[in-house]
């Protein structure tokens, strides 16, 4: 499956496949609904299943620091989620980081792999949970 952010989507991840070509994993909103969207194909997720993450994993964004924006994805309950890319001091390749923000909280950052394996995964047991038979 071929998707990319033309489609309407946010990369939110980006791996080497042991092919060696690049991979993503990308999430799209319709206003209702958040989908995951990787190679394997697409993972309804449950309603708040980002805030959740985004809550579970994330911390403040330090003002001071310095990010750079990738993309930004408006989500079903108004709130937005944003990927930025931080290049600390100390560190040779910058980080992903995705920034969940709503009107009425503390914008959280957490890093894209982390809440793109954990979005995977509630997407998964999403499926399994509606009798939907699902890939490993």
């Amino acid at each position: 499956m071929t998707f990319s952010m033309s489609d309407g989507g946010l990369k939110i991840h980006e791996f080497t496949k042991p092919s060696g070509e690049l991979g993503g994993v990308f999430l799209r909103s319709d206003g209702a609904n958040v989908v995951l969207v990787d190679d394997e194909g697409e993972l309804a997720l449950p309603s708040g299943a980002v805030a959740a993450v985004m809550q579970r994993f994330g911390g403040p964004l330090e003002a001071s620091e310095r990010v750079v924006d990738v993309g930004a994805l408006t989500l079903d309950d108004g709130a937005s989620l944003r990927h930025v890319r931080h290049l600390a001091r100390y560190d040779v390749i910058a980080k992903d980081f995705l920034v969940y923000e709503t009107s009425d909280a503390e914008a959280l950052c957490a890093l894209a792999t982390t809440v793109a394996g954990a979005l995977a995964h509630l997407g998964r047991a999403f499926k399994r949970s509606r009798g939907e038979p699902s890939s490993p």
